[in-house]
Parts: structure tokens; C-alpha cells; sequence
């Protein structure tokens, strides 16, 4: 982070950019290089919606995963396996600052520790929430939950459209991107990995 600050304060320096407004000059500087003009009404608050949409899109770099995770249950007995499907996540694809998106879905086989389920979504947005791929957005939820509760089992996957894929390079609306991290039990066993397969898929009746 120090690392960071004084790199950012060698550019204001070199730019003459004046304390605290980078991003009106920095997206200011944006605009006129696709050849717009900034100071046109419509883009007059572009500088200050874009600050607030990417802090706001990011804002997982000021979530700490291990405080997410911060409390788990020993005193509820389970040994069976343990999803939370089709969560909605979006991200940011860090090779063209394009979003990615779609669904998350996570198990665990509980040891002696279980989680309040609604930590697992908040899990994968400490982490979506920043700039990121797919590859590694997949494995950190998993290690995380591993690490954490320390369960037999952690599987996850996902599942995203990339709007890099979508409205440049290949141009191909209907790709999904499939990734999955299985660790433990998911990993070695494959009756559970199969059987977590089949419920993800699955669309249970009323």
C-alpha cells in the first residue's frame, strides 16, 4: 500500500494533478482521448459518477474476508454436505476493466465447524468486487472457506459471461465461462463431487 501512495503521489507531482482530484483529470484526460469533449453538459459529472461507480465496484478491496468469516458454529452437529447455489456475483475483468457475471455456487462438508449461510454471498462479493479473473476469483472462495471452517470438503464453482467476450475480441454473446476449485472430499471423492454436480444443476419442487 505504501508502495501504492508514493507511486501515486510521483504522478500528481509529475502532472501537476492538485490534491484529491485525480479522477476528475484522469477521466477528464479519458474523454478527450476517445475524442470527446468533457466539458459538454451531459459529461460535466462524468469525473464524479465514475469515481463513485468504480469505488463502489471495487469496494471488496476495503472487505477483509477473514472478518467476513468471522464467527462459526461448533455447537450445531452436521456431517452433510452443505451448498448455497446461484449466487449472483459481478466483477471486474482486470485485463480490460470490463464486467463479468453470473452465478457462484458453493459447498462444504462441515467437520466440527459450521457458517451462517448468509456469509457465504458476502464471501464471494469481498472478493468479486475487485479487479479480477475468473481463474483465481473461483479458487480464493474456496481456500477461503477452507482455510476458515478447515471442513473435509469445499467446492466451488462458477459460472460468468465476460463483456470482453461479448462486445469485443470474438464477439460471442452466449459464451459461459466455467470454472471450479474442489478441495478435500470434492477433490478425491467422486461420489460427493458427482453428487454436487447433480444438485447444482437440479431445480428442486415446491
Amino acid at each position: 500500500m505504501a508502495n501504492s501512495e508514493s507511486e501515486l503521489n510521483r504522478l500528481r507531482q509529475a502532472l501537476e494533478i492538485p490534491p484529491k482530484q485525480e479522477w476528475e483529470y484522469v477521466v477528464r484526460l479519458l474523454l478527450r482521448l476517445i475524442g470527446e469533449d468533457p466539458t459538454r453538459e451531459g459529461l460535466r459529472r462524468t469525473p464524479l459518477r465514475v469515481k463513485q461507480s468504480l469505488q463502489f465496484l471495487t469496494r471488496g478491496y476495503q472487505m477483509d474476508p477473514a472478518k467476513v468469516l468471522n464467527r462459526s458454529f461448533r455447537e450445531v452437529r452436521s456431517d452433510e454436505m452443505v451448498i448455497v447455489k446461484e449466487i449472483d456475483f459481478f466483477s471486474l475483468c482486470e485485463h480490460h476493466l470490463l464486467p463479468f457475471f453470473g452465478k457462484c455456487h458453493v459447498a462444504y462438508l462441515p467437520d466440527k465447524k459450521v457458517i451462517g449461510l448468509s456469509k457465504i454471498p458476502r464471501l464471494v462479493d469481498a472478493f468479486a468486487r475487485r479487479l479480477q479473473v475468473q481463474e483465481r476469483l473461483t479458487t480464493q472462495i474456496a481456500e477461503a472457506l477452507n482455510t476458515h471452517l478447515q471442513p473435509r470438503g469445499v467446492a466451488c464453482v462458477l459460472e460468468a459471461s465476460h463483456l470482453c467476450l461479448m462486445m469485443r475480441g470474438v464477439q460471442k454473446q452466449n459464451t459461459l465461462a466455467v470454472t471450479s476449485s474442489m478441495l478435500g472430499a470434492f477433490r478425491t471423492d467422486e461420489k460427493t463431487r458427482s453428487e454436487f454436480l447433480t444438485l447444482i444443476r437440479s431445480k428442486l419442487s415446491a
